[in-house]
């Protein structure tokens, strides 16, 4: 009842204001072939009034005027100039002709393909879309429909969803933002909810399967999500929104567009809060996201703009996977969570997460000529937060009854608390603490974009990354004890440490990072080509505190670098205005990891010589475009090989010594498709079907590792041969149907089907014979939307209504292989049942 009042209130807050009309005009932008285009800018010509396309390319503008014209622009498309009057306010279907000069901030900023021109599989969302159906779920979820993909919630707290791309985890998927990247520099992971604000700002968003268009070297063997955010609006104004959903679920939104001022500024900003309590138990969470973009037409050369976005929250965690009996056998089923409990009445965690990652960038466009073209960003971000746990005696099994509240209950922090307390000076015996994964992070993309010719183009470019990683634990609460003693730093061996001090350890990993590329794109008529090539040093160094002395030398490490480099190409064919093919093809090695360097975690057991992993691509793709009727087909073989896998051993002199395992290699392949059939102007119905065979490709037996007087001191065995990889569905299908019930009222359906999921494993425990891991059942899942637009008070409004999981199906998710490769043994987390949201928008 009080989030109805507070939407109520939300609502009654506007309805006192006015505002005057005097034509309306509608219409629907569509492409060559009579698709949508969704996002597509309208504006009143003389004015700053301006609407942008919904998801079906159709617009409604009030205009200023009764009579007048609209210059209608799309990314990739020729700008057209429309005329209107009160008699002819309704425009009909507008058409618009590619533009082989894609916009330059998109093409050599943000690295977009270009649909029958750029040779890669892609799948491109809207800002309309993700409007339409994200609601509650995690913002990676946005893609499951999409061919490839397989994402999901992990354990459900708020933003710790994940995604995997033609089965290659967030390592080796490259993310990135506005045109830079944002896997970690030191493990390439990704962490969501470090941009849990993003569905609010993202303009459009293309999944890349494959070697994607970027053309700085990015870990890209699965595929590229970029993500473009909002720029400043064209035309003037705003929204607020208010959702409501599951579980004490609460946003509150604002967001306002000065539109393209006479002086040339233009600034949009955007700031919404969010909580609830979670879907899981022992999750809840508060988030703030902003977003500000201030931008500065000089002249027709010149243009600067400055982006800065993001999203500080705080949740609890479910971190602990569990059996499926441990689910069934407690009381609250799939929302079960062994990780939290209550301390003198308060909801307490033994795991969160709490992160602040803003990334500013500054953008320089600069039209040198009327062939040339320079786009340069300059970016920093700094991250500050962590992971919470305990460290000490661990009073926190889930099948410890002394600290639980009943079986499989909650945690007993009060009986923790009451025992540190009885203990006096001796101190905590148990805390809990963070692993703190501070960052400062800088760096520059600039790329040069030249018209050779009519046909030929030619592009450049250079790319520095600066990262340091702050890593260390803190106490964050003592559980009643004055101090917890702790011996790990050498500088301090006699750490009584409080909270807010360092435990454990307290190291920075340096990583430097400089490419360059170069590319040159052909196109003529209905063929376009391109040849990339790329190379780069990643320089990896070490900082510890705790380990070495302040006055050792050792506590700051040698620098060891290594160099990767890449070369792909690609060719599109449009045989006619309904057909198209495409192929490439590309090789590139990768430097490993930072843990693969620094595996031991010190300053001198360090493997230099840890190898690069290659990469090999293949990809065919067929594209067919009617009126009604959409289709792309695509077939690809990825091989990964030489995964990141050594063996220490102490050498003679008692140091240790590094053995690089190579040929731990994967064969990645599959067909995918995806369709869009247009029935009626109401009615459009969409599918995807994707099939992988990921596996792993060889065994390594009878490995023989040398130690320096070239003696055999192990022989190592890897029995990995045609085990299906684990962690993501290798078989999913979906269909989806939009239905127009209303001129102003639209109904989607959406059908997701996942098989062929196994279980995650690390294929290095594999050292004898053994089954393949476990699979997870096959599951169907249903979600649906209904948006209604509707005019409040002079104001464009709208509702949307979401419901996920209708038919509140119960399926497992994710998993963890465990001994004999059995249900019974494997440690899972359960997908989410039934949750729903509505949300409400009014534009000003």
């Amino acid at each position: 009842m009080k989030n109805f009042k507070n939407l109520l209130f939300v609502a009654m807050f506007f309805i006192t204001a006015t505002v005057l009309g005097q034509t309306k005009i509608t219409g629907t932008i569509v492409d060559g072939t009579n698709q949508p285009l969704p996002g597509a800018s309208v504006l009143e010509k003389g004015t700053q009034n301006g609407v942008s396309a919904d998801f079906d390319g159709k617009f409604s503008l009030t205009a200023k005027s009764p009579s007048g014209t609209l210059v209608i622009s799309f990314i990739g498309f020729k700008s057209k100039q429309v005329t209107f009057s009160a008699a002819n306010s309704n425009l009909g279907s507008i058409k618009l002709d590619e533009d082989n000069s894609l916009d330059e901030i998109v093409l050599v900023s943000n690295s977009f393909a270009i649909d029958r021109k750029t040779p890669v599989a892609v799948s491109t969302i809207r800002a309309e879309e993700i409007e339409f159906k994200l609601g509650t779920q995690e913002f990676p979820e946005i893609l499951k429909s999409t061919p490839g993909v397989y994402a999901t919630k992990q354990g459900g707290g708020y933003g710790d969803g994940r995604i995997n791309l033609r089965g290659f985890n967030s390592e080796n998927v490259a993310v990135m933002i506005n045109g830079v990247p944002v896997n970690d520099m030191e493990n390439g992971r990704v962490f969501w909810s470090n941009w849990a604000g993003l569905g609010d700002v993202t303009s459009a968003m293309q999944v890349q399967r494959g070697l994607g268009a970027s053309k700085v070297a990015v870990p890209s063997i699965g595929g590229t999500i970029n993500i473009m955010t909002k720029t400043s609006d064209v035309d003037e104004g705003g929204n607020v929104t208010y959702d409501v959903a599951n579980d004490g679920f609460n946003k509150f939104g604002f967001m306002y567009s000065t539109g393209l001022m006479d002086n040339g500024v233009a600034v949009t900003a955007m700031a919404a809060t969010v909580s609830g309590d979670g879907y899981v138990d022992g999750t809840s969470f508060t988030g703030f996201n902003y977003f500000l973009n201030v931008t500065k037409e000089f002249n027709d050369e010149h243009k600067l703009s400055l982006t800065a976005f993001g999203a500080k929250q705080q949740h609890g965690q479910r971190q602990n996977r569990q059996r499926i009996s441990t689910f069934r056998e407690s009381e609250r089923g799939r929302k079960y969570n062994s990780d939290w409990g209550y301390k003198d009445g308060q909801e307490t965690n033994s795991e969160d997460n709490f992160y602040h990652k803003p990334q500013i960038s500054l953008n320089h466009y600069w039209n040198l000529s009327d062939r040339t073209f320079i786009s340069t960003a300059a970016y920093v971000s700094f991250g500050s937060g962590g992971g919470g746990g305990w460290s000490g005696v661990n009073k926190f099994g889930i099948n410890d009854q002394n600290y639980r509240n009943g079986q499989f209950g909650t945690i007993n922090f009060d009986k923790i608390v009451d025992e540190n307390i009885a203990n006096g000076t001796s101190g905590s015996e148990t805390i809990l603490r963070a692993s703190r994964n501070d960052h400062n992070w800088y760096g520059i993309l600039s790329t040069l974009k030249s018209d050779l010719n009519e046909n030929l183009t030619f592009l450049t470019g250079l790319d520095y990354r600066g990262y340091t990683g702050i890593h260390f634990t803190e106490v964050t609460d003592l559980l009643g004890g004055q101090y917890f003693a702790d011996d790990s730093n050498v500088n301090n061996p006699t750490n009584l440490a409080q909270v807010g001090d360092k435990i454990l350890y307290d190291n920075d990993g340096l990583v430097d990072w400089l490419g360059g590329f170069a590319q040159l794109e052909y196109s003529v008529n209905d063929i376009s080509a391109f040849v990339s090539v790329n190379v780069s040093n990643t320089m990896y160094q070490r900082v510890d505190r705790f380990l070495y002395l302040d006055s050792d030398p050792l506590q700051t490490s040698d620098k060891y670098n290594f160099v990767g480099y890449g070369a792909k190409g690609g060719l599109n064919y449009n045989i006619d205005q309904s057909h198209s093919v495409f192929g490439n093809i590309g090789y590139f090695e990768r430097a490993p990891f930072f843990n693969a360097v620094f595996s031991n975690r010190n300053n001198v057991d360090v493997n230099g010589d840890a190898p690069n992993q290659k990469i090999t691509s293949f990809e065919l793709g067929y594209k067919f475009r009617t009126e009604k009727f959409t289709a792309n087909f695509n077939a690809y073989r990825t091989l990964w090989n030489d995964r990141s896998e050594s063996l220490g051993f102490q050498q003679q002199d008692g140091t240790l010594g590094f053995a690089n395992i190579l040929g731990v290699n994967a064969i990645h392949q599959g067909l995918e498709l995806e369709t869009t059939f247009r029935a009626s102007d109401k009615l459009k119905f969409t599918g995807m079907a994707s099939l992988g065979d990921w596996r792993w490709a060889n065994n390594l037996e009878n490995v023989q590792i040398f130690d320096e007087n070239n003696q055999v001191i192990e022989t190592v065995n890897l029995f990995i041969k045609d085990l299906k990889v684990g962690d993501a569905a290798q078989t999913t299908f979906a269909l989806g149907v939009n239905y127009d019930v209303l001129p102003e009222t639209t109904f989607t359906i959406d059908y997701n089907y996942a098989a062929d999921l196994f279980a995650d494993y690390d294929p290095s425990d594999r050292g004898s014979v053994g089954p393949n891991t476990w699979e997870v059942p096959a599951f169907h899942l249903f979600d649906t939307a209904l948006r209604h637009k509707f005019d409040f008070a002079g104001f464009d409004a709208s509702i949307i209504a979401r419901v996920n999981n209708v038919f509140d199906t119960t399926y497992i998710s994710d998993a963890q292989d465990g001994t004999g490769s059995n249900a019974a043994t494997a440690a899972v987390y359960y997908g989410f049942g039934r949750t729903f949201s509505v949300g409400a928008k009014i534009k000003f």
